[in-house]
């Protein structure tokens, strides 16, 4: 590269990587670890990394040989596209309107934290309504920058290149699908599922890792409130939680199994450059959902699961795989949306794309969310919420201002569906490979066409029309319902 434009950038984009990859770390340990009390010295913490990695962003530096640099092959020609637009996305905004709604954030959160324990949507509102106030103005900016409607600016956050259009048609055609197929289909209260002390599910939890491919060496395991995954290509951290019902706890760890997978199998010849990053939330939590529901609420995967449990727990804590799958695949709509099942779900998200969306552009007073959000459940899922704790309230994403967000939950599971289609018709033994506990076929495939390729592509439609030849679309979820619940 003739006037080095290109490498400086590099350089400076490898330091923004290692400033980001410490703060997630100081996550980490917070929501782990780290003593209650200490909260506010990780949050300065917090703060001075975001703080560093932003000045290196927007540095006339930065702009100075952006305009200048030139790629000489295609990857770099990706890493310097999203180079453009990780420094777009961060001078559109204006420093006292991020300061003013980390601020808001920061408040909400605390607000929402001690008044959902209680349904006290009123001491809330005050709060959201700041949120929602400078969510609002950083939609109408970026929007205005990026030639975008305000909604569409928030959304491109989160899955760059969607847009609300095709988010509403495809939410529109599960709207039309699911509420019947749950009414043939519901089952009444869950049934528990396997039981057994920590250590024992742990053991279980560490051996579905290694089926899958994750070495200690890299990743680890540990207990939070609520599982994640996080953490670099060579350093990866997963949890889950045993407060739940135990079955549960097993499922929470094969769900994050397929983030840390993903994590792992990123461009390694990119690693600290944007395009060697995730290509996005829709396309992470497709990689999350092959494998928590794909492939391990399948038939197949109760086989070998059962097997796993007697080999833990003897023929007294044995299952038979039949029974196993009924639990897996047990439907029945609930209130809360972390616990619903898969047909379930995605209205579930409909409920609150609807109603932030409402929100972004001015229809809905965040005043009134309570009982839109009661209408829109009742309409999809058929009943109402018992109070804001079970509605409005359980989730923290619009406390932390997250708007755009939420679909991205729901475009995963119709993208992992359309890759597992794929998939099966590349490896028509897939379901055999699963039962006998053999993942590699299947990771391998996922290495190949989603993993390695990093940000090359544009945009996660772009990623999975070259693994499935065609964009995302509702057809291979909606026939994987079928199969599997509408039989």
């Amino acid at each position: 590269m003739g006037n080095g434009s290109y490498e400086r950038l590099e350089r400076r984009f490898a330091r923004i990587a290692d400033l980001n990859a410490a703060a997630r770390t100081v996550r980490w340990y917070s929501l782990t670890y780290g003593p209650p009390g200490g909260e506010a010295s990780r949050g300065h913490q917090l703060a001075t990394l975001g703080g560093l990695a932003h000045e290196l962003l927007v540095a006339p530096e930065a702009a100075e040989a952006l305009a200048n640099a030139e790629a000489e092959e295609p990857w770099q020609a990706a890493n310097l596209r999203e180079m453009r637009r990780q420094h777009g996305a961060a001078i559109a905004v204006p420093a006292a309107l991020v300061e003013a709604k980390a601020r808001a954030v920061s408040r909400a959160q605390a607000v929402w934290h001690a008044a959902r324990a209680q349904g006290d949507f009123a001491s809330f509102l005050p709060a959201l309504r700041e949120v929602v106030e400078r969510a609002r103005e950083e939609a109408q900016i970026k929007g205005e920058a990026q030639g975008l409607a305000p909604y569409d600016a928030l959304l491109d956050s989160y899955d760059p290149g969607r847009r609300n259009e095709d988010v509403t048609a495809m939410f529109g055609e599960l709207e039309a699908v699911l509420p019947g197929v749950i009414d043939r289909v519901r089952g009444g209260p869950k049934p528990p599922g396997p039981e057994g002390p920590r250590d024992s599910l742990e053991r279980i939890a560490r051996r579905m890792m290694a089926m899958l491919g994750l070495e200690e060496r890299h990743v680890r395991l540990d207990e939070s409130a609520h599982p994640f995954s996080t953490g670099e290509r060579d350093d990866v951290r997963i949890t889950t939680r045993y407060s739940g019902p135990p079955g549960e706890a097993l499922m929470g760890v094969l769900h994050e199994s397929g983030h840390a997978l993903y994590t792992r199998g990123l461009p390694e010849d990119w690693r600290r450059q944007p395009v060697g990053r995730n290509r996005g939330m829709t396309a992470h939590e497709s990689q999350s959902l092959s494998i928590e529901m794909q492939a391990c609420r399948s038939e197949a995967f109760a086989v070998h699961y059962a097997r796993l449990l007697e080999e833990e727990f003897g023929p007294d804590g044995a299952w038979e795989p039949a029974r196993l799958y009924k639990v897996l695949t047990h439907v029945e709509p609930e209130p809360i949306r972390v616990e619903a099942d898969e047909v379930s779900y995605p209205l579930h998200i409909a409920v609150r794309h609807r109603c932030e969306t409402a929100l972004i552009s001015g229809a809905l007073d965040p005043a009134d969310l309570p009982g839109a959000f009661d209408d829109a459940v009742e309409s999809l899922l058929g009943f109402r919420p018992p109070g804001p704790r079970e509605g409005c309230m359980q989730d923290i994403h619009w406390a932390g201002g997250s708007f755009g967000y939420f679909p991205t939950y729901t475009l995963g599971a119709l993208m992992a569906a359309q890759l597992a289609e794929a998939m099966r018709e590349a490896n028509p033994d897939l379901d055999r490979d699963i039962a006998e506990g053999d993942f590699g076929p299947l990771t391998g495939w996922l290495r190949e066409h989603v993993h390695s390729r990093g940000c090359f592509d544009a945009s996660s439609d772009r990623l999975v029309e070259q693994a499935t030849g065609r964009p995302l679309d509702t057809g291979a979820f909606l026939r994987h319902i079928g199969n599997r619940y509408a039989r």
